[in-house]
C-alpha cells in the first residue's frame, strides 16, 4: 500500500510542471488537480486492492511453474540418463541375447540328434526283429521241405523196393501183432 502511495506521489510532481505551464484561469487549475488527485486515487486504491493479490498469485504461480519445470527437468534428465545407460548396454545385451541363441540352438541340435538316434535305433530295432521273424518262417519253411522232400524220397526207396511178396509179408506181421 505503501508502494502504491509513493507511486502516486511520484507522478504527482511528475505531472505538477505540466499542469504549472497551463496560465489559463486559476478556477480550472484546480480542477484539473482535482480530476487528476481522484484519477490517481482511483487508480491507487485499484491497483492496490486488486493489484497486490494479483501479483502475490502470479507470483505463486510463477514459482509453482518453476518447481514443475525443475521437476520436469529432473525426470527429464532421468530418462535421458535411463536411455544413455540403455545404450551402453546394448551391446552387451545383444552379445548375451546371441549366447543365448547360440546355446539354444546347440540345445535344439543336441535334442534333434539325441531325437535322431531314438528314431534310427527304434528303426534298426525293428529291422532286426523282422530279419529275426523272416529267419525263423525261412528256417520253418526249410524244415518243412527238408521233411516233405524225406518224406518223399523215403516212399520213393519204399516203393522201389516193395514188391508184391514184401507187401504181402508185411501185412501178414501186422496181423500177427494184432493178434
Amino acid at each position: 500500500m505503501k508502494r502504491f502511495a509513493t507511486l502516486a506521489l511520484v507522478v504527482c510532481f511528475t505531472a505538477a510542471p505540466i499542469f504549472a505551464e497551463d496560465k489559463e484561469d486559476g478556477s480550472l487549475q484546480v480542477w484539473k488537480w482535482a480530476n487528476f488527485l481522484v484519477l490517481a486515487g482511483a487508480l491507487g486504491y485499484l491497483i492496490g486492492k486488486k493489484g497486490g493479490p494479483f501479483f502475490a498469485a502470479r507470483s505463486v504461480k510463477i514459482r509453482k511453474d518453476i518447481m514443475d519445470a525443475g521437476e520436469a527437468r529432473q525426470e527429464a534428465e532421468t530418462r535421458a540418463a535411463d536411455v544413455d545407460r540403455r545404450l551402453a548396454n546394448l551391446e552387451a545385451e545383444i552379445a548375451a541375447l546371441r549366447a543365448e541363441s547360440g546355446k539354444e540352438e546347440e540345445a535344439e541340435t543336441g535334442r534333434f540328434g539325441r531325437h535322431t538316434a531314438a528314431e534310427i535305433a527304434k528303426t534298426q530295432a525293428h529291422a532286426e526283429q523282422e530279419i529275426a521273424a523272416a529267419g525263423k518262417a525261412a528256417r520253418l519253411e526249410l524244415k518243412r521241405y527238408c521233411a516233405e522232400l524225406a518224406v518223399g524220397l523215403a516212399e520213393q526207396k519204399i516203393r522201389a523196393r516193395m514188391t508184391p511178396e514184401t507187401q504181402d509179408a508185411l501185412v501178414r506181421g501186422f496181423v500177427r501183432d494184432l493178434k
